[in-house]
């Protein structure tokens, strides 16, 4: 079965799927060595990872695409979500996005409303007209027939333009055939029912990472709602960064090590050595 197909399968069965975030190959292994059988390569995480800095349009398709290509060869049987941002551009280059995400062996692939390039300002994000977000819907779901590629689609209007045309875009993607719908920054749980209801059946897809200001229902609690997947890109960012801090305020007063951090062995054995020496074996030459 393809990628899409597997996804498919995996959310025609009734379980609440839990995605967490990835941004490159090491997060990908263990992301899927921890039991995941999905994970969302999420924009907010590449930019962290390759700028050192906040979610603002900054990340390029070429850099989207390749870390992408990271997180399939170093988890090839890792279902992956890829964040396409607004498609780096009009409708056909949507349709590059979405047939390059889907060459390279995503699952499904984001697309959302926005409009770039953005004001610069990091305060809200002001979105395209409707009609507009029409065709790039359009444009992604036709491009996606190449690849079988699932596409979702996000509406971010919903702090600029309100519930209302929120729920009116969510039925239009629906319409014009995306897979997932997404409403970014819900106010309280009656917005994500609605949104939920707006969605016809098709799985809903949430931001569920505490300290944003959108709800944020707990996994059991995002299932009673009719949510169907939970992303949590903080959920593994965050505890990397504050290793990292850790360790170099180790270093930095004189240790060699956090008191977290890895034995040798277990840093080894997660990295692959040993795997790593049995592949390489029967192409060692005698003596």
């Amino acid at each position: 079965m393809t990628p899409p197909d597997r996804f498919r399968a995996l959310l025609a069965k009734p379980d609440f799927v839990v995605m967490p975030a990835v941004w490159d190959g090491l997060t990908a292994k263990l992301t899927h060595e921890a039991g995941f059988q999905t994970a969302f390569l999420s924009g907010s995480c590449v930019a962290a990872s390759r700028l050192g800095g906040p979610d603002l349009d900054l990340i390029s398709f070429a850099e989207m695409l390749n870390s992408l290509e990271m997180v399939r060869g170093a988890a090839p049987d890792l279902l992956v979500l890829a964040d396409g941002d607004h498609g780096y551009g009009n409708a056909m280059n949507v349709q590059r996005t979405v047939r390059a995400y889907g060459r390279a062996g995503a699952a499904a692939v984001l697309i959302e409303d926005k409009i770039t390039p953005r004001a610069l300002t990091s305060a809200g994000k002001p979105c395209l007209p409707r009609e507009e977000m029409r065709m790039k819907v359009r444009a992604a779901v036709e491009a996606a027939k190449d690849s079988g590629i699932l596409v979702m689609a996000r509406t971010d209007c919903r702090p600029t333009a309100g519930i209302d045309e929120a729920v009116a875009r969510i039925e239009m993607y629906v319409e014009e055939g995306a897979d997932i719908l997404f409403l970014d920054s819900p106010k309280d749980e009656e917005e994500v029912r609605r949104a939920v209801a707006a969605s016809k059946g098709k799985p809903h897809f949430a931001v569920l990472s505490p300290g944003a200001p959108r709800e944020t229902p707990t996994q059991a609690r995002a299932a009673e709602l009719g949510l169907k997947i939970g992303t949590f890109p903080t959920g593994t960012l965050s505890p990397a960064m504050a290793g990292m801090k850790a360790g170099l305020a180790a270093l930095a007063a004189g240790r060699s090590e956090a008191d977290g951090a890895l034995s040798p062995a277990e840093f080894r054995a997660t990295l692959g050595y040993t795997a790593y020496e049995a592949a390489a074996k029967p192409f060692v030459l005698p003596g």
